[in-house]
């Protein structure tokens, strides 16, 4: 028989999640909180100095923020590739991992947010003979 699921309080470890979006690639490690206040490094810098838009901000944290655990964790996450908005998706989409693998009784809010789904939408590569992916050259006849 196997054994109930300790939460992250009860361990004292850490939780590690990946997410993605277009070339975009975030490691999220999730540990319980050290102080009242939990940090949120992204890439060794504060969030704060690391996305400089509050909208970018507002996407990192909307995990958190929808399980009310904003101050529970300590969140540390290496970021790769991409642009910063698709960073910040991805850091959410890894949070929102995380965050259900601690406790999968929030796992139908992360659902209907959205949070769990991996967007996939990236660049069409170029074709030989075109302008662009599918733009082609002005045709004509003579």
């Amino acid at each position: 028989m196997s054994e109930p699921k300790t939460t992250l309080h009860e361990t004292g470890r850490y939780i590690e999640a990946v997410g993605r979006r277009k070339t975009a690639v975030a490691r999220v490690r999730i540990s319980a909180a050290k102080s009242s206040k939990g940090s949120f490094l992204v890439n060794g810098k504060d969030v704060h100095a690391y996305f400089p838009s509050d909208d970018m901000r507002v996407i990192a944290r909307d995990p958190l923020v929808k399980t009310k655990e904003t101050n529970m964790f300590d969140v540390t996450v290496l970021l790769k590739g991409g642009g910063i908005h698709a960073q910040a998706e991805a850091l959410r989409h890894g949070l929102a991992r995380a965050i259900i693998a601690n406790n999968e009784g929030h796992r139908e809010p992360m659902k209907k947010a959205g949070f769990l789904e991996r967007d996939s939408r990236a660049k069409e590569r170029r074709k030989f003979g075109l302008k662009k992916a599918r733009k082609a050259p002005q045709w004509s006849k003579r």
